[in-house]
């Protein structure tokens, strides 16, 4: 099975620095380290990582 390239975003409270991790929403969220974009992702059902925004938004 063939999967579209993921589009990858960072926060925009990252700025310039280097140190940030990046998105790709989807069905499935990815996670991942901009310094090490290669070694590996984290996935999550898209319904986790709105649970944990929502969650992170209201503290």
């Amino acid at each position: 099975m063939t999967h579209a390239p993921r589009t990858w975003h960072k926060s925009s409270y990252s700025g310039a620095r280097g140190d940030c991790v990046e998105v790709s929403e989807g069905p499935t969220t990815g996670v991942r380290d901009t310094r090490h974009r290669g070694l590996a992702e984290l996935s999550v059902p898209a319904s986790e990582w709105n649970a944990l925004l929502s969650t992170l938004s209201t503290n």
